[in-house]
């Protein structure tokens, strides 16, 4: 197979030509051309020049000796090996385990540990402290209509995990040949081809809850067994080993292997594990405001006159800022374009925000989060929970000031720099509902002031960004897990042997895709030891 990079397309044309392109470029028609396969699509906008999709092609030929022979000097390419695409998991029956393996927790990494033991004949007991998709759906949408939350099955708990309702991103910097297996995974599943091509992949929240339920019936149909509304609250150990867990008070499940798959927002979790003796950090984390601007707007700043072109996908952006004088950086993080902001609370009392898009991303507006770099010395004592009090205290700050009722705090950017309270707001997209107020009254003073700096910063890089149009809505404190579970090269915990903490509650991942391969590795370390 021939490899050419930089084969690109004007706004425009279509992904069909791309063959006859290639082989006009190479002087030969497109009947010499045996296969050809699109690596990989990503979008250059730069503003000044017309927006262009660059591609990454695989091809061969018919008589490719000849044909390379002949290539001009301009067109560069390699030489590849022909392989299969990476298979996905496949079945191989066998099973050296005396008990059980147990994994905790429905999302990405406990789905895809469940998924790699249980093709390799080892099938194990699954529990989810929340509920099934199709009713979390339910119990979300109540939620955001009503602002009455359901403490145990909202948007951090349950089915799919909180990436659920976060558009399904799958852009990841892991580098590991998992990667592809998860995606082709999702693809056999449900999800939508092109996430195999993409350099900015994302399924849609909308099109990832089938996925989920296909997921689970494949799951079924290899042998796991599939518990949702079911809390571990307690962990059993005997002689610096796992032995079972407890499962709502009251039913004890005997195992040897444990993997600890949760999501970082339950806090008892992590309490559990202290009065356990299993060894955990505080860790850095991130914490901001999500902020809205029209997609229109953001369309104009990222094309520039080539903005309405109809070819174009809902502009996206990245910014960043080093704060210098206070050794801070202020970042963007889960951009959506066309999305929502929606209330992601899990706890009574607290206020969550996170951003969300359809698989259309056609909504009228743009959101991502905005967040400044916390330190463990930020926090206000120092113990392996801080982070978790610290950011507990300020969800809870932002619920008061907003007046209940799960209404988010939100500030117009302008008056944010200005340090003043909104007058009105225009209509935002989140759910429940917002309240004006001062943002720097619900946020630490130096991530507010790291704020103010950041987006003069991001100003200069994307001109037009600061204005009325942009409404800042509070808080965003869920960027990552501010607990780390200290564990061995091999995955097990430093303190409990069979204990194997995984994806991001465990503070190893961020996003859907690096959770997955977090979880595969752990599987893979407890079929390795068990010799399956």
């Amino acid at each position: 197979m021939i490899r050419i990079h930089n084969v690109r397309l004007a706004i425009g044309e279509a992904e069909a030509d791309l063959p006859g392109l290639v082989g006009s470029l190479l002087g030969v028609s497109v009947d010499a051309i045996e296969s050809f396969r699109v690596v990989r699509r990503s979008l250059d906008a730069r503003r000044e020049r017309p927006p262009e999709f660059n591609y990454i092609v695989e091809m061969s030929f018919h008589d490719e000796p000849r044909v390379l022979s002949q290539a001009p000097p301009s067109v560069k390419y390699a030489v590849v090996e022909t392989t299969q695409p990476s298979a996905s998991f496949a079945n191989r029956a066998t099973n050296n385990l005396a008990r059980r393996p147990v994994v905790v927790g429905c999302g990405p990494a406990g789905l895809f540990a469940a998924l790699t033991l249980a093709t390799q004949g080892v099938a194990p007991i699954l529990l989810e402290r929340g509920r099934i998709v199709e009713d979390r759906v339910r119990d979300i949408r109540t939620f955001w209509e009503a602002g009455v939350l359901d403490p145990e099955s909202n948007v951090q708990f349950g089915e799919g995990g909180a990436g659920t309702f976060s558009d399904g991103k799958l852009t990841t910097r892991t580098k590991s040949d998992k990667v592809d297996r998860i995606k082709r995974t999702l693809v056999e599943l449900g999800a939508p081809a092109e996430i195999l091509v993409e350099a900015k992949p994302h399924i849609g929240s909308d099109r990832l809850r089938p996925v989920l339920i296909r997921l689970r019936e494949r799951l079924l149909a290899l042998g796991c067994e599939v518990a949702f509304q079911s809390r571990v609250t307690d962990i059993l150990t005997d002689k610096g080993c796992i032995v079972g867990v407890v499962v709502n008070d009251r039913d004890e499940i005997r195992t040897d292997h444990l993997i600890w798959a949760a999501g970082q927002s339950d806090a008892a979790n992590y309490e559990l594990l202290v009065r356990r003796g299993i060894a955990l950090v505080a860790k850095a984390f991130a914490m901001g405001v999500r902020i809205e601007h029209p997609q229109a707007l953001i369309n104009r700043m990222q094309y520039g006159k080539w903005w309405q072109e109809a070819s174009l996908p809902p502009a996206e952006y990245s910014l960043t800022a080093m704060v210098e004088e206070m050794d801070r950086s202020v970042y963007t993080f889960c951009m959506c374009p066309g999305g929502y902001v929606i209330g992601s609370s899990s706890e009574a009392g607290g206020i969550v925000t996170n951003g969300m898009s359809d698989g259309q991303r056609d909504g009228a507006y743009a959101n991502s989060a905005v967040v400044v770099t916390v330190r463990p010395e930020d926090f206000p004592v120092a113990h392996s929970l801080a982070g978790l009090e610290f950011r507990r205290a300020w969800e809870a700050r932002a619920f008061a000031a907003a007046g209940g009722g799960y209404l988010a705090p939100a500030q117009n950017l302008v008056d944010f720099l200005a340090a003043k309270v909104s007058r009105a707001l225009r209509p935002t997209t989140f759910r429940p509902g917002v309240t004006p107020a001062r943002l720097d009254e619900v946020l630490p003073d130096f991530v507010a002031r790291a704020l103010r700096c950041g987006f003069d910063g991001f100003e200069k890089k994307m001109p037009g960004f600061i204005t009325s149009d942009a409404v800042l809505i509070g808080i965003e404190t869920r960027t990552s897990s501010p607990v780390r579970i200290l564990r061995e090269e091999n995955g097990c915990s430093t303190s409990v042997a069979g204990f194997y903490p995984c994806g991001e509650g465990s503070g190893y991942a961020g996003g859907i895709i690096s959770s997955a391969v977090d979880g595969i590795k752990a599987a893979e370390s407890i079929l390795k030891s068990s010799g399956s």
